[in-house]
């Protein structure tokens, strides 16, 4: 039997989860779950790169601590973050993609580069923490003098474990920098945005080894194992992981992505007004967009009500006849300090939300009804009708957002509730 780690790290925890072929099929293991979230610092929001690294080790010495024999591990997190290197060390800190600090370059940015421009390039959506915004704030702040690397979190994890620098696929075309039609760094737009060339490595496909963990790593955790590359984009494992042959997916977790699997990159104009990304997946183009997602489900229950649990939250909601809704997607609701402040901004005094029910079933519609934009949309693009929307991620537990989307929406809907994101980790280690 072969038995293989998937290290799954998303923006609020971390998992460690021990994958295995049996009949045909991946059972699973949970072995080790970790906390994880942004830390405010000097006015910026930042994560701390030093604590993740300790629980990733953890993790490792947790499955070898039941599983001695691990074939392989990869890891996958969140997309568009990096860390800075000078050598070995850390550019400190490591700012996190909700922190506002693009907000000075964006226009610059698109000066240099009109965002149609970029748009036709990459084909990658506007989003103000998108890496290439993140990059040209570190550009002008001057935090890329002496720069030697640029590595994406994953990527940096693994040169962690393993000592080996290497620049991953499908979390690279989330940067903003990869030209869609050759499916590399795009050297033109990185020249002309003024970013040092040597920072953006050749890329690296889901599937390949990166070497064996250094000794002291190996020792610290108890057993060897080969690192590798699976789609070290979450998103990417997660739809790697869904059981489709057709249809549109939602990856639905702090973020709804919802998309559907292209054989090649769609950057026409209709993408780009829809604000529709083309990032890579594993043999095709995930065709999808950013929604804000359970988000703010989350923030909600945090400042209103953190006694309660979701099925509680979820029930509140129903029980509520609130009919007010917001757009989601609103920049207000990207880092609010007070999501429950933000939500009541949308409204006219005498119509805001009240009760706990309210403001939870207004998210859950206003999430429902991006959905519904969001599929138009997709359909339209792809010039396509979809009949099945698989759900994944934990938003497919949610029964009431489900249903709201199946009501509002007219499409079947396929709710999942399994690890997607390490299913599809799993599955790129499993074929190699």
């Amino acid at each position: 039997m072969k038995y293989y780690l998937a290290i799954d790290i998303g923006a609020s925890s971390g998992r460690h989860i021990v994958g295995w072929k049996e009949n045909g099929a991946m059972r699973t293991e949970e072995v080790f779950r970790f906390p994880n979230g942004v830390v405010r610092q000097d006015g910026h929001l930042v994560w701390d790169i030093a604590a993740l690294f300790e629980n990733v080790k953890a993790g490792i010495r947790a499955a070898f601590a039941k599983y001695p024999h691990i074939e392989s591990l990869a890891i996958d997190t969140w997309a568009v973050d990096y860390v800075l290197l000078r050598g070995t060390r850390e550019v400190l800190p490591c700012y996190a993609y909700r922190d506002d600090r693009t907000q000075s370059v964006i226009g610059e940015v698109h000066r240099k580069v009109p965002f149609e421009t970029l748009y036709a390039h990459t084909g990658i959506q506007f989003q103000p923490f998108n890496t290439v915004y993140q990059l040209s704030d570190d550009l002008v702040r001057g935090r890329l003098e002496g720069v030697t690397d640029f590595l994406m979190i994953p990527e940096y994890l693994s040169w962690r474990l393993t000592g080996v620098k290497a620049h991953e696929y499908t979390n690279a075309t989330t940067t903003g920098l990869v030209n869609a039609a050759t499916g590399e760094y795009d050297r033109e737009l990185i020249g002309a945005l003024g970013l040092p060339q040597q920072l953006f490595c050749k890329l690296t496909a889901p599937g390949s080894a990166l070497g064996s963990l250094l000794p002291e790593i190996a020792a610290e955790v108890g057993g060897d194992t080969q690192v590798v590359f699976c789609a070290s984009h979450d998103t990417a494992s997660a739809v790697e992981g869904i059981p489709m042959t057709e249809g549109a997916y939602l990856s639905s977790g702090t973020w709804s992505l919802l998309g559907a699997k292209s054989p090649h990159a769609i950057c026409t104009d209709a993408a780009r007004r829809a604000n529709f990304s083309n990032e890579g997946g594993v043999g095709y183009v995930r065709f999808q967009k950013n929604i804000m997602g359970m988000w703010l489900i989350q923030s909600l229950k945090k400042e209103l009500c953190p006694e309660m649990s979701y099925d509680d939250v979820m029930h509140a909601a129903q029980e509520s006849a609130f009919a007010g809704i917001v757009d989601a997607d609103d920049a207000r609701f990207l880092a609010p300090e007070s999501m429950k402040a933000a939500f009541e901004s949308w409204f006219d005094a005498d119509k805001r939300p009240v009760t706990i029910g309210d403001f939870f079933r207004c998210a859950y519609r206003s999430l429902a009804t991006s959905y519904r934009l969001a599929l138009t949309e997709l359909s339209t693009c792809m010039d396509k009708r979809f009949e099945t929307l698989y759900i994944v991620g934990g938003g497919a537990k949610n029964s009431y957002l489900n249903e709201l989307t199946y009501s509002l929406c007219g499409i079947r809907v396929v709710a999942l509730p399994i690890e997607a994101t390490a299913l599809g980790n799993l599955s790129v280690q499993a074929r190699r």
